[in-house]
């Protein structure tokens, strides 16, 4: 935000008991929903025309806020899944975080079927990679993240596209310049998702 829109005022607030929640009881349960849409609406408490979700376990349940209660929400990792959707058909889906594989599996899916183009989507759950992000050895945690899709795609050279599920994973991106693919995270293409966003809601009149 700061290199692509640095006049545009930015609050980033964690919560990190709503991941925990979604890891135990699921996105669908009724006590992660509530919260997640507690945590949006406080953000937006703010004076905040447009609060976005990082997290891509609990992205689907933020974004689906959109509009309700005049809140206007979105996720960091839509236009990321449209991009992969463009370049696939064949995407490989790393994570470094079981949960949020099935989020962001869907996600895809939804922007497949909106653009009308059939994918085929690989999972890859990096074992061991999350202990080193929470142990704070983002070195390792880089790394293990590379090294997992580099094997990957040793293994199925016929993959279109990576994905990052988690826009943590984003630092590893330039260890992997030299593939012959995209290698996709979430936090740019999101950013300049919800610039566009900001900008249309700032032209359309008020109710």
């Amino acid at each position: 935000m700061q290199e692509l829109a640095p006049g545009v005022k930015v609050h980033h607030h964690v919560d990190a008991s709503l991941l925990s929640a979604a890891q135990q009881l699921g996105v669908a349960d009724a006590t992660v929903i509530n919260s997640v849409h507690a945590a949006m609406q406080d953000a937006a408490a703010s004076g905040a025309r447009l609060v976005v979700c990082t997290c891509s376990s609990i992205g689907g349940v933020a974004e689906r806020m959109s509009g309700k209660a005049s809140l206007q929400t979105a996720r960091i990792d839509r236009a990321m899944a449209d991009r992969a959707v463009a370049l696939g058909p064949r995407i490989l889906l790393a994570a470094a975080l079981e949960s949020t594989l099935i989020p962001t599996t869907e996600l895809l899916q939804e922007s497949a079927t909106a653009l009308s183009t059939p994918v085929s989507i690989s999972n890859l759950l990096i074992d061991g990679a999350w202990e080193f992000f929470l142990q704070g050895d983002s070195g390792a945690y880089r790394l293990a993240i590379a090294n997992a899709i580099r094997q990957a795609l040793q293994n199925d050279a016929a993959i279109d596209v990576v994905v990052l599920a988690q826009a943590s994973m984003a630092t590893a991106v330039p260890e992997l310049r030299d593939l012959d693919k995209e290698v996709l995270s979430s936090p740019r293409p999101g950013v300049v998702h919800a610039l566009d966003h900001l900008q249309k809601l700032a032209a359309t009149p008020a109710a």
